[in-house]
């Protein structure tokens, strides 16, 4: 059946719940299930909101429904008479045909229609990608006609984009067939979502903000060794034109007819992995609580979004909910292995109070990070039916004694908002708007900020910077970047740099071994182990389930 069939909520009274009006300017209808919320037509609201975090433990092959908890929570909050929105990031196609599936959610807790938000919704990744790779060109067109900014070929940066996982773009040579096709030199494609344009569209907070972030983006040097920015080139007018309507949050309905909001799709792993700044800010003037989920685990997404996305934006986490299933830790107690395409064991469905007290490591671990970020933490287990009332207790003993101020089970993917209610009131009883801690301060130069994150997030005895980092390093700080903060992109399938590592907590150091400067978004990219910004298609990808009923038009297998 097609995910998209369900009934779906007038979107027109949503939007009324946010105060704005479907006759008027903030109200931008695309068909049926989406609309888009102008908020600078808007304008902010006169609600002054909680705003609760939705993360993880380390994540595991099996997927561990954070995207279903901060829906089911969202939707339980108004069940228990306290109205909220969810503001979620957009699913990016390259898991959808690739290994992990869409990101609408599941079961009885998803945003509708799954299937058309899975597949690009209003089309902003389509215009993010667009106007990354319209800078792409005008580089290149700049180097064929005279290379006024005396652009170094061997220096360029700015790589080209796709949004599906196609592992064979990672490295090219553009420009072959002579001087008509442009000067022959080495070049990259990168996934969509690794963009630093979509990096920027999270955090623009207006217009003016947008063109500024793009005009900043640094594409290259010149032969002398000096950056060059889009504002030299004079692209970004022409790529702002482009973001036009991207900027705009997307309005849907969830399962149970509330709010969310739907804008932006960093990759967690690569990019800061958080929904767009201008839609959180905005949902907290209008809605009394606001629920958003950052990506993968608290070493990933929920850094990321305390120290670039609330830094950038001055919010303060009410609550920080992390996720956790008993099949994971008990992944992470290394009883069982979880592999895509691999049929999931059958021991997994065995009641095992000690691996699940041994994988529970895991959660200590990320509570502890969660702490340190200071917002109260409520740990919830998504439960599966052959999880035990033994096994989720002894989950509850360690979340306790880790010190989270709350804890809950919910079943919102067979119950919905129903099965959620647990958490949601843990939730409001814990909730208490905090000033971030941040993961490391901006002071001092960016190998320190590193060896902090790194220390004190991660766990990491230390760092072992390359050679080339440290060059680069020295370049950034010498170009005035000296003070930016982090977005290191690491593994999320360990709690090291190393996915071989598995979920349990061990001695390692985080080895560097190279930096991007990103000075639209405003941070700086630390790259680490073998991690890629370009994923590639597995021996069985999802793509291969997928397809259109030649009669009826559904979509299949999404």
């Amino acid at each position: 059946m097609d995910a998209g069939s369900r009934p779906l909520a007038p979107l027109a009274k949503l939007a009324q719940q946010l105060r704005v009006e479907p006759d008027g300017p903030a109200y931008i209808p695309y068909g049926r299930a989406c609309a888009k919320i102008d908020t600078f037509a808007a304008g902010p609201g006169d609600v002054d909101g909680k705003l609760i975090v939705v993360s993880g433990i380390t994540p595991t092959h099996l997927g561990e429904g954070k995207t279903v908890t901060a829906i089911a929570l969202a939707m339980a909050l108004h069940r228990i008479g306290e109205s909220s929105v969810a503001c979620l990031r957009q699913p990016s196609l390259g898991p959808v045909f690739g290994a992990k599936g869409g990101g609408a959610g599941g079961g009885k807790c998803e945003v509708l229609p799954p299937a058309l938000i899975n597949l690009g919704l209003s089309g902003d990744g389509h215009a993010v990608g667009t106007a990354h790779n319209l800078l792409a060109a005008m580089i290149d067109a700049h180097m064929r006609h005279g290379n006024a900014l005396g652009l170094d070929p061997r220096r360029i940066t700015w790589p080209r984009t796709v949004p599906v996982n196609d592992g064979a773009l990672r490295q090219v040579i553009t420009g072959l067939g002579g001087p008509n096709n442009g000067m022959p030199r080495e070049g990259a494609f990168e996934i969509s979502e690794a963009s630093e344009v979509m990096a920027i569209l999270a955090l623009a907070t207006d217009r003016a903000d947008l063109r500024r972030r793009l005009d900043a983006i640094i594409f290259g040097q010149t032969y002398a060794g000096e950056p060059v920015t889009v504002g030299q080139l004079g692209a970004g007018g022409a790529m702002s034109l482009l973001l036009r309507d991207a900027v705009h949050p997307n309005l849907v309905a969830t399962t149970e007819g509330t709010p969310a909001l739907i804008h932006a799709g960093p990759f967690a792993n690569i990019a800061h992995g958080n929904s767009s700044l201008l839609a959180t800010k905005w949902a907290l003037t209008r809605s009394p609580w606001v629920v958003t989920e950052a990506g993968f685990g608290t070493d990933l997404g929920l850094e990321k979004f305390t120290d670039i996305k609330a830094r950038a934006g001055g919010l303060r986490p009410a609550c920080t909910v992390i996720v956790a299933t008993i099949r994971a830790l008990k992944v992470h107690a290394g009883i069982v292995q979880s592999k895509f395409g691999k049929k999931l064991d059958a021991e997994i469905k065995v009641e095992n109070v000690d691996a699940v007290r041994e994988g529970a490591g895991n959660l200590r671990h990320h509570v502890r990070i969660a702490k340190g970020f200071g917002a109260p933490v409520v740990v919830v287990v998504n439960r599966f039916p052959s999880d035990t009332e033994a096994e989720i207790a002894a989950v509850e003993a360690v979340a306790r004694d880790a010190g989270a101020a709350g804890f809950a089970s919910h079943s919102g993917f067979t119950d919905g908002g129903a099965g959620a209610e647990e958490l949601a009131r843990a939730v409001v009883a814990a909730a208490k708007p905090t000033t971030p801690t941040f993961g490391y301060d901006l002071q001092g130069g960016i190998a320190g900020r590193i060896r902090q994150l790194a220390t004190r997030v991660y766990g990491a005895d230390g760092v072992d910077i390359s050679a080339a980092a440290k060059k680069r390093i020295k370049t950034l700080e010498g170009w005035g970047f000296r003070g930016l903060p982090l977005c290191v992109a690491k593994t999320h399938l360990a709690c090291t740099h190393d996915r071989a590592d598995g979920g349990l907590p061990k001695p390692f150091t985080l080895p560097v071994r190279d930096l991007q400067v990103r000075a639209g978004a405003g941070f700086v990219t630390v790259l680490t182990g073998d991690l890629t910004t370009m994923p590639a298609l597995g021996k069985r990808p999802n793509a291969l389930k997928m397809d259109l009923d030649p009669e009826t038009g559904e979509m299949l297998g999404i």
